[in-house]
């Protein structure tokens, strides 16, 4: 939950790996828990949040079960084909501009696979405006390979310097994503010369597990945290 300064505006933001639908995961499968998941967003009711890994078939069922949502974002495999790095956001609150999705790779305009990385990565963004207000926040949104360290380090390397290259005004940044690496590792520290942790903002104020992945195993303790949200420093936004 972000506010930000003088005529304070509350904005909700999430992050959430819906995890992709594939039929070996058996009872865990997307037909057996979209349900759940659709209500888990309809009661926290983000203004914006970042997906992670959601198929077309996915996308779309959100869509259509969330009236006040509409996204932005393709999938890694062109247009509607892949997994979405989508960016929803409720749009009687918030509109977007400035919309873009690029790989991260060597060749980010067009698909392509980036150093080490097992599969196509890319970075869904987008100028999101607050309706009847001047705020103005670019919003990222991204997943990071699961095994290639060079193409993690490099894929975030690249969305800073996108962010750098486009934010001329120096509106606050919020990035949200699964990076697949956790708290103590290069990717995160290096990160934090620019961007602060949403998490650490919160301070005492946090509730749940410290992790954010549980492979299904809903009866252990969830300790890997790999999924994040981080702001620019330097901005007006104050994290509740």
């Amino acid at each position: 939950s972000c506010s930000s300064s003088n005529k304070s505006e509350t904005l909700k933001v999430m992050t959430y790996n819906i995890r992709l639908d594939v039929a070996s995961d058996g009872e865990n499968a997307w037909a057996n828990r979209k349900d759940f998941l659709l209500s888990q967003i309809k009661f926290y009711e983000p203004t914006v949040f970042g997906t992670q890994e959601g198929r077309p078939n996915q996308i779309k069922d959100i869509t259509g079960n969330l009236t006040n949502y509409s996204y932005i974002g393709h999938g890694r495999d062109g247009e509607n084909k892949g997994e979405y790095s989508a960016i929803f956001y409720d749009k009687t609150k918030v509109k977007f501009t400035n919309i873009n999705t690029f790989w991260l790779s060597e060749t980010p305009e067009k698909k392509s696979l980036g150093w080490d990385a097992s599969y196509p990565r890319i970075c869904t963004y987008g100028l999101m405006s607050v309706l009847n207000s001047d705020k103005k926040i670019w919003v990222f949104n991204t997943h990071l390979d699961h095994k290639g360290a060079e193409a993690q380090l490099n894929g975030m390397k690249l969305i800073e310097a996108e962010i750098k290259k486009i934010n001329t005004k120096k509106y606050p940044v919020i990035i949200t994503g699964d990076f697949n690496v956790e708290p103590n590792s290069k990717l995160i520290s290096d990160l934090k010369n620019n961007f602060n942790d949403a998490k650490e903002l919160a301070k005492d104020n946090i509730f749940g597990s410290d992790g954010t992945f549980n492979g299904f195993k809903f009866h252990e303790p969830i300790t890997r945290r790999i999924d994040y949200i981080f702001i620019s420093k330097n901005n007006t936004i104050k994290v509740k």
